[in-house]
């Protein structure tokens, strides 16, 4: 009878729901803790971004025009925006390179031995990466307030951009954790993670103002998930670099960027499990 009982507990919609979000703190606990004892990892993840802010805001500074104006300061504000978007979407490498080299080392047989929701150990390890994210972040904002980045909003709309920046950056590394479970080794899901993110974030607004593309590669760049993210930030920030497109995405930025953020997660979570388990069985 307790044996009936307990299959039922289990089997009840709501249990399994909680159980699921107790597995999966438990496993990005896991995760932080990891990141604590390898701090390496944590500083250069760092120094990655920290250089994008200092070389393009004084080797660019002053040679573009951002709204007509050749001011420095007026083009590290519109940097900062896509410097930061970028941080959160490179996030991606590390969370492929990551999940596979769990399912290398033969982590994931461990966790099938163990009564745990089956996506709790891909959803574990995401927000076991938008927290280091999010620290990530709050250096770069740090630096870039040192070399001269300023809002012109409320406290909740800057809030409210880091917390989109935030929400793209977990969109994206579910596109990792399906990069790391479709490859062998870590240093291919380190490849596979960044191949495909250079021209994502460069064919956009982030870097120079897409009204100065080529008609087609304009049209690429405006409709470009990043860019919807990229423009939301500074009409939130407040800083220069504001779409004169007619591109749904452009006009209403932020909407955009949150509705690609939802699909992103909801397709490649979908993908990703489906492999999980796949490679688990």
């Amino acid at each position: 009878m307790s044996a009936v009982t307990e299959s039922v507990r289990v089997a009840s919609p709501g249990n399994a729901f909680s159980r699921s979000v107790r597995d999966s703190l438990v496993v990005a606990k896991r995760n932080l803790i990891r990141m604590v004892r390898i701090p390496e990892v944590v500083i250069f993840g760092l120094i990655q971004p920290i250089m994008f802010v200092v070389l393009f805001s004084y080797v660019f500074g002053g040679s573009l025009d951002i709204g007509g104006s050749p001011s420095p300061q007026v083009y590290r504000e519109f940097l900062m925006a896509g410097i930061f978007a970028q941080t959160v979407t490179f996030a991606t490498a590390g969370a492929g390179a990551g999940i596979a080299e769990d399912m290398h080392k033969g982590l994931i047989d461990r966790f099938r031995s163990l009564p745990m929701a089956r996506g709790a150990v891909l959803t574990g390890r995401t927000l076991a990466d938008m927290v280091q994210t999010a620290l990530t972040l709050l250096v770069l904002a740090v630096v870039a307030l040192l070399v001269g980045w300023r809002t012109h909003t409320s406290f909740g709309e800057v809030l409210g951009a880091f917390g989109l920046l935030l929400l793209t950056g977990y969109a994206f590394t579910w596109i990792g954790a399906v990069i790391g479970l479709s490859v062998r080794t870590p240093e291919a899901a380190t490849s596979g993670g960044l191949v495909w993110l250079f021209p994502v974030t460069f064919v956009s607004n982030a870097f120079v103002d897409s009204s100065n593309m080529t008609p087609w590669l304009r049209h690429i760049a405006d409709w470009n998930p990043f860019s919807a993210t990229v423009q939301a930030c500074r009409e939130l920030f407040g800083n220069p670099g504001v779409s004169t497109s007619d591109a749904w995405p452009m006009q209403h930025p932020v909407w955009a960027s949150v509705i690609y953020s939802v699909l992103i997660i909801a397709i490649f979570r979908t993908l990703a499990v489906r492999k999980y388990r796949s490679a688990a069985a």
